[in-house]
């Protein structure tokens, strides 16, 4: 008969029943409870009237009387009934589970069973679960506020829809008013359980005890140490009560103040009933009935006790056990916590070091996880609501990070070793536990039939097992084995059982161990979960975020325990209550990445701080600061007085690393030990999931680096656009490489690709804006050149230095706001082409385009307003009287030269930049430019030019110059337009070289017009026009599809003619720089890659030339030796 009852599988059910029920409530109550959750059909105004009418006459509704107030509903019935249907359903689930746990009860009660946590652990552990669960279930279903409203509006829009209301409802609706007030409806409904109950709970009076005892108690027994006894460390670590050893204390506690509440008869007759109560009312304040949702044990207690006559003494316990807690049970759990930080390090140590210790002492492991996460558990409840005590800081740990550092440290120890553990038991339960079993079984005076079988099928199971399986990575699966031992300890604790479990405490003994042996084979991450699982934190996240902040000053090693635990939120759910799982993963996902991002954020500010140190020690070295050190040495040679007393010398480079007391700390010093901290805290764990979310730590800190690098970069960059200052680019240079130096040492402390961040933040930066949409160098240096040299430069304050590859500062009174070879010679503009690199240099040219189009728009409108003129000088030419009046009509030639003469100034620095980038690539890849220059030189634009243009393009983006400026002729030919025809542009093109032709004699009327041999140029900067005619008509032309040559040809025909007019006025004031303008004919000729010396010859004579060069040269002393 006891057979049949099946009281081990209906334990089993209905405790996974009843979680989930309970889960469910929960929810039900926090969703309504919330403002942004809460259902829309309770927040509805047309609905209010219909729910307050609901609340005051619950149950007892009358549909029909009272119409008026329901209207809601009836207009909206069928979303009510929708709506609410859910809730409705849920609630009826309470009904069923209370229905099958009464009856389980009855059943129970009727077998007389026997209970005890020592013997049949199982059995009463589960019988003490589902009390504690059903008891939570009916708390929380008691104080979800809506719960009247939703099934009365259920009802309502039922019988409206149906014609009737639901049959469950009566029943329904009586339970909700019985458990009003539920804890006296509960100790009624236990009444006939107590002796069961009392039994059950009384059980613990030898584990709970041993398990609450204070931290000095727990030092002096040198618990959960292996070094302890070195000699006994290979010995496995047995107990008599195994599966106690791990149980949780808050479990423990919360069967005995509910089993006590429940069936509190023998509190007042039985001495050991009221030492365990008084125990457990001494260890905290609150008890957990799942998730956030607690039990004040005093305030509950003293109030039912209060209206039960007879209990007065028990109340004054109450109150003498609630302020013990108040002055002690801090201070007890703080040493606790304090112990377990302590012996869980040294637990690791040794484990780690030596794994194959895990098997023998796989107990100790859960032993140190449960006792840990008890105490993480204890503080949670009791910080989120903490009693106003006289020492709060008994309620706050700063350290809670290395305890929860070393949980997962020890968690992971045995994922890592999980085979080494299960290679163990393996052994273990085929070669000891089977022989020990059997022969228990044969010491055995009586063996039912039942009975039998089932200790056989044991015996054989244990005994088949082999090393095999587990090399072979064999899946195992005791579970069947486990349940059977369950229904074991049901057949047997049944009175009048024909074997009585209680008269074989050496079988319980034995199968409680190898149930615990089986559990170290096949469910090990179950065991895990059980003992070190922490996913309270997710429900309050107030607490976690509050302790996260108070350890990140002391605690940085062991930072990243914090979004570890969220990898634990996802144990949480349930079936039962799909909803909650995805506000768990949104929430669970938000403080883990809120933890990531701070850690990441507190070391990536340490590595960017020792870069900086780094950086200004770098800066200390450059050539720059070395003017004072040679002069100081001359002073020295020549015998000078030293500096006086009272003057500071300067430290040289390399002073900080003098060291006289190694004692004394360094800034860098420090940061490099923070670093190391903050480091050491990644080594947890590369990655680990959170939900079905894979997230790594680095990723994190990667992605802050490369957010602030960026910033850094910039900044180091010292643009000022009022004052226009800006750092020379081999000073940036630098400091990125310093930086850069700097990063790659954190490579040595965790494993990051350091490499990958740079590239990445490099390459960003030759782009116009960065990842973020903010500027970069790219674009400071690109404003920064054309805003202020280009512009002085236009305007002849800067002058073009073709001797120097530079730009240089005119003399003038005024004071320059910068020096410009400081930033334009090869070694800046070849530090600028690192920067910015090929992206870079190509936004900076089509930044100088757009500028050049700018200044041709304005050229084709002088020629326009000029064409007649222009085309009767382009036919008379060779007739100088006729010129000379076609002259006097010539408007704005000066304009035009001096357009001309920014396009060559812009054109001439971008042939230097491109010159620069060259150099930088052939140095870094020159096995790539190579190709490229080779490709270039092979195609000429007198074959398909699409084509040629394509390789000229690929060539320009490697720093090569080209026949045709390819970045010039995309330019040029945006400028075209529906309203011109190609005719029109180049009758356009051919005038506008006709007019730079005829003005350039104007040129000799500049007194800066002079050429200086220093500067290989002209004073402003005209020698650029050479460069521009070409570049510009080469473009133009191509464009067009125009001969290049011929074109130019023309060009030179007609310059010369109008230059040999200025050699014949003697007496007129254009003859004082006749010669240097003579001499940019030659440059025109020289620049192109069209037109030669021959063809110069034939209009132009060279004795001129000769004549010219030697006139310009003469004014300089030439020095030879």
């Amino acid at each position: 008969m006891d057979y049949q009852q099946k009281l081990a599988e209906k334990l089993t059910i209905l405790i996974e029943r009843g979680t989930g029920v309970l889960i469910r409530m929960n929810y039900i109550k926090k969703t309504c409870a919330d403002p942004k959750l809460r259902p829309s059909f309770l927040t509805e105004k047309p609905l209010e009237p219909a729910i307050k009418y609901i609340n005051k006459k619950f149950p007892n509704i009358d549909f029909r009387g009272n119409i008026q107030h329901l209207t809601g509903i009836q207009r909206q019935k069928s979303e009510v009934l929708s709506a609410t249907s859910t809730y409705y359903d849920s609630f009826l689930d309470v009904i069923e589970f209370r229905d099958h746990v009464y009856e389980l009860l009855n059943t129970i009660d009727a077998c007389q069973c026997f209970f005890n946590i020592v013997i049949n652990f199982d059995f009463t552990k589960n019988y003490l679960d589902l009390i504690c669960i059903y008891t939570s279930v009916i708390i929380t279903l008691s104080r979800i506020d809506d719960k009247k409203a939703m099934v009365g509006m259920f009802n309502c829009a039922h019988e409206m829809t149906n014609g009737s209301g639901d049959p469950s409802y009566p029943r329904l609706s009586q339970m909700l008013v019985e458990y009003e007030h539920p804890w006296k409806k509960l100790t009624e409904e236990f009444g006939p359980h107590t002796r069961s109950v009392t039994a059950a709970v009384l059980s613990l009076k030898m584990v709970y005890p041993r398990r609450n005892l204070p931290a000095e108690k727990w030092r002096g027994a040198q618990l959960l140490s292996l070094l302890s006894t070195p000699a006994a460390m290979l010995d496995p670590a047995c107990s008599d009560t195994v599966a106690c050893e791990y149980l949780s204390m808050e479990v423990m506690e919360r069967w005995i103040i509910i089993g006590f509440l429940l069936c509190h008869s023998s509190l007042n007759n039985n001495q050991e009933s009221q030492d365990l109560w008084k125990m457990a009312l001494r260890s905290g304040l609150y008890l957990t009935l799942t998730r956030d949702e607690i039990l004040n044990i005093h305030k509950v207690s003293e109030d039912l006790f209060d209206s039960i006559k007879g209990y007065n003494k028990r109340i004054a316990d109450i109150k003498e056990c609630r302020e013990y807690v108040m002055v002690n049970s801090g201070a007890m759990h703080r040493e606790r916590r304090q112990f377990l930080r302590g012996a869980m390090k040294e637990l690791f140590k040794v484990l780690d070091d030596e794994p194959g210790l895990l098997g023998p002492k796989a107990l100790f492991v859960f032993m140190a996880l449960s006792f840990a996460r008890d105490e993480v558990l204890w503080l949670v409840r009791h910080s989120e609501n903490m009693p106003k005590i006289k020492t709060p800081e008994d309620f706050v740990d700063n350290q809670m990070a290395e305890l929860l550092f070393y949980m997962e440290r020890l968690r992971g120890l045995m994922r890592k070793y999980s085979q080494v553990v299960q290679r163990y038991h393996v052994q273990y339960l085929s070669q000891f536990d089977a022989l020990v079993l059997n022969d228990t079984i044969q010491n055995m005076y009586v063996c039912p039939e039942e009975e039998s079988v089932l200790m056989s099928s044991f015996v054989s199971t244990l005994s088949a097992l082999s090393v095999k399986q587990v090399e072979n990575k064999e899946e195992f699966d005791f579970r069947p084995l486990r349940l059977d031992w369950l229904r074991l300890q049901a057949y047997t604790s049944v009175n009048k059982a024909p074997l009585p479990i209680k008269d074989y405490p050496d079988l319980a003994k034995v199968m409680n161990v190898i149930q615990f042996h089986t559990r170290m084979v096949d469910s090990l991450e179950d065991m895990l979960q059980e003992t070190s699982e922490v996913s309270i934190f997710c429900f309050y996240p107030r607490v976690f975020e509050k302790m996260f902040n108070q350890s990140s000053e002391e605690m940085k090693p062991y930072l990243m325990s914090f979004p570890f635990v969220c990898s634990h939120f996802s144990q949480c759910g349930h079936p039962l209550c799909p909803e909650e799982m995805d506000l768990l993963e949104k929430k669970s996902l938000r403080i883990c990445v809120t933890f990531l991002e701070q850690i990441a954020k507190q070391t990536s500010n340490v590595v960017l701080e020792i870069c900086a140190e780094q950086c200004n020690l770098n800066d200390q070295l450059l050539p720059k600061h070395c003017a004072e050190t040679i002069s100081a040495a001359r002073h020295r040679k020549q015998k000078k007085p030293l500096p006086k007393k009272g003057e500071v010398q300067k430290e040289k480079p390399g002073a900080e690393s003098l060291r006289k007391d190694r004692a004394v700390y360094t800034n860098v010093d420090k940061l490099h030990l923070m670093l190391t901290e903050l480091c050491s805290s990644y080594s947890l764990s590369s990655d680990f999931i959170v939900f079905d979310h894979i997230v790594v730590p680095t990723e994190f800190l990667l992605a802050h680096l490369e957010t602030r690098l960026s910033e850094i970069i910039v900044k180091m960059a010292n643009h000022n656009q009022t004052t226009q200052e800006i750092a020379r680019p081999s000073d940036l240079l630098a400091g990125i490489r310093a930086y850069v130096s700097g990063l790659h040492s954190l490579s040595s402390y965790i494993n990051v690709d350091v490499t990958r961040l740079v590239k990445s933040v490099l390459l960003q930066q030759t782009q116009p804006l960065d990842s973020y949409g903010v500027q970069t160098i790219t674009t400071v240096y690109t404003n920064w050149f054309l805003e202020s040299l280009l512009r002085q430069a236009s305007n002849s304050l800067i002058v073009h230095c073709p001797t120097m590859h530079c730009f240089v500062n005119q003399t003038t009174d005024t004071e320059p706001s910068f020096r410009a070879e400081e930033f334009s010679d090869v070694a800046e503009l070849q530090a600028l082409a690192e920067l910015l690199g090929p992206y870079g240099i190509k936004f900076l040219s089509e930044n100088l385009m757009w500028h050049i189009t700018s200044q041709v728009s304005e050229l084709k409108k002088l020629v326009i307003e000029n064409m007649d003129v222009l085309v009767q000088m382009r036919s008379s030419f060779d007739k100088p009287e006729e010129m000379a009046n076609l002259k006097k009509r010539l408007t704005g030639g000066e304009n035009v030269l001096k357009r001309m003469t920014i396009i060559g100034v812009i054109l001439s620095f971008r042939s230097m930049a491109q010159d620069c980038l060259n150099d930088i690539l052939q140095k870094h890849c020159p096995y790539l430019t190579g190709p490229i220059r080779s490709l270039r030189d092979f195609f000429t634009p007198e074959s398909d030019i699409k084509v040629a243009l394509s390789v000229y393009e690929l060539a320009s983006a490697a720093g090569l110059s080209c026949l045709i400026d390819p970045a010039l002729v995309t330019a040029i030919g945006s400028m075209q337009t529906d309203n011109t025809s190609m005719d029109e542009e180049y009758r356009l093109s051919c005038l506008l070289l006709v007019y730079i032709a005829v003005s350039l004699p104007t040129l000799a009327l500049d007194n800066n017009s002079s050429y200086t041999r220093e500067h290989g140029g002209h004073n402003n900067n005209i020698h650029c026009l050479a460069t521009a005619i070409n570049q510009l008509a080469a473009a133009m032309f191509t464009v067009q599809k125009k001969n290049i040559e011929h074109e130019l040809k023309e060009f030179l025909v007609m310059a010369s003619s109008t230059l040999l007019q200025l050699g014949q006025n003697i007496e007129r004031v254009e003859v004082k720089n006749r010669e240097s303008i003579y001499l940019l004919l030659h440059m025109i000729v020289e620049e192109s890659s069209f037109l030669s010396q021959d063809m110069l010859e034939s209009c132009f004579p060279y004795v001129l030339l000769r004549n010219a060069y030697r006139e310009v040269y003469r004014s300089f002393i030439v020095t030879l030796g």
